[in-house]
């Protein structure tokens, strides 16, 4: 059935997939994105929407839409969110709107993020809006935290606080996923991505030669034993029922094949699905590294660096969304996300100030059995996914 609102979108669509393909083509590592600021800034300013720019390190940018009709309630006010960042990967899609960057690409979807909410801020600026909506576009989600930046410089907040108009009672983002067919979308309640911890270990031993190590401490050795024994906290210390992913993705050593190094460095990542597991992987983690380098005669320096917090989806919004995402797309398009998956996402932080839900839309054309997923060299987000995003994101603020 088309409605006004379908018809809407339809209006805009072509206009869209254009600005989508223009975004693909010029795409922007974390805190470096410029052009893409200002299009969004000239596209809120053609739309007649109030904005604030130069947020989270400059890039930032906030929109603002006020309610049409008599607000009823305290903080009514929804805010929807999109990422603008890509990432240093070299494209080998072969579209004829690729990256014209050299090793860098959006094999993220985050192309596809702003244009939905691009969209929604243009239907929603013709349309009859019962609440506030605030429009959210943050930079630097792949590892920068810039929705952590945008959080302290109080976007959700309101006006006097660093954001515009009312505060936000509650938020919503997405983000693209290629297992799910194009038309659907899918969330749980309580945590849907995990936190992502980083860690770089330096295993300091004694140098020697190849031929006799017993002159030495081999680093070596030592990070092997490590490195195998850090299994253990999956398999050993935390519960069956639970996740944990301790990860290994970078092992550098040596010089020549005859000489045993003084120095190994390795550098990984930690994910977890509760506060918990959180501290206990964290301590397990520094306990096996330390304690193994010790008992081969080596010493281990560990840098923790702690990223960005679970992403849990607040109960009663996500009620919320399930509600909004049947009326609009239908029951059979609307899917419950049976387990968390092991990603991370900084909307995160967004979750920790207002109530948050955070959900996926789908990309996989209907009838494939596959498609290329995030972060790699061949993905592309799927223009018929931009209709039912932007369908999403204006039916959550207004009915949300």
């Amino acid at each position: 059935m088309t409605t006004p609102l379908k018809k809407l979108i339809a209006e805009e669509l072509p206009a869209l997939i254009r600005l989508r393909h223009d975004l693909h083509r010029h795409p922007e590592l974390s805190m470096k994105e410029e052009r893409t600021s200002r299009l969004v800034q000239r596209e809120l300013a053609a739309a007649g929407i109030e904005f604030k720019a130069g947020l989270a390190g400059g890039t930032g940018v906030l929109g603002y839409l006020p309610a049409t009709e008599p607000v009823k309630g305290e903080r009514p006010t929804v805010a929807l969110r999109a990422d603008m960042d890509a990432l240093p990967i070299e494209e080998q899609t072969g579209k004829e709107y690729s990256s014209t960057c050299k090793g860098v690409m959006h094999a993220c979807g985050h192309d596809g993020h702003t244009t939905i909410l691009l969209g929604a801020a243009r239907v929603l600026a013709k349309s009859k809006r019962p609440r506030p909506v605030t429009l959210v576009f943050q930079p630097a989600e792949e590892g920068g935290g810039g929705g952590d930046l945008m959080c302290r410089e109080g976007v959700l907040g309101g006006k006097g606080v660093g954001g515009l108009g009312e505060p936000v009672g509650r938020i919503y983002g997405l983000h693209g996923w290629p297992t799910i067919e194009v038309g659907k979308v899918a969330t749980r309640p309580g945590p849907l991505l995990a936190s992502t911890d980083d860690f770089v270990v330096t295993v300091n031993g004694v140098q020697s030669h190849g031929a006799y190590p017993h002159f030495g401490n081999d680093p070596i050795v030592a990070s092997a034993h490590i490195i195998t024994a850090l299994q253990t906290i999956a398999s050993r210390n935390v519960g069956p029922l639970d996740s944990v992913v301790v990860t290994v993705g970078q092992i550098n050593a040596g010089t020549a094949n005859n000489i045993i190094p003084e120095t190994v460095t390795f550098i990984g990542t930690v994910r977890t699905l509760n506060a918990d597991t959180r501290a206990l992987a964290k301590r397990r983690f520094y306990e096996i590294v330390e304690g193994t380098a010790h008992s081969l005669g080596c010493e281990a320096v560990i840098d923790w660096h702690e990223g960005y917090p679970i992403t849990e989806n607040e109960p009663e919004a996500t009620e919320r969304f399930f509600g909004v995402a049947r009326g609009a797309l239908g029951a059979d398009r609307v899917e419950l996300v049976e387990s968390a998956t092991m990603g991370g996402e900084d909307f995160s932080y967004y979750g920790r100030h207002v109530p948050a839900c955070f959900f996926f839309l789908g990309l996989r054309p209907r009838g494939a059995k596959g498609y290329p997923t995030l972060h790699q060299p061949d993905f592309d987000f799927n223009d018929e996914a931009l209709p039912v995003g932007i369908e999403m994101m204006c039916e959550l603020a207004t009915r949300g």
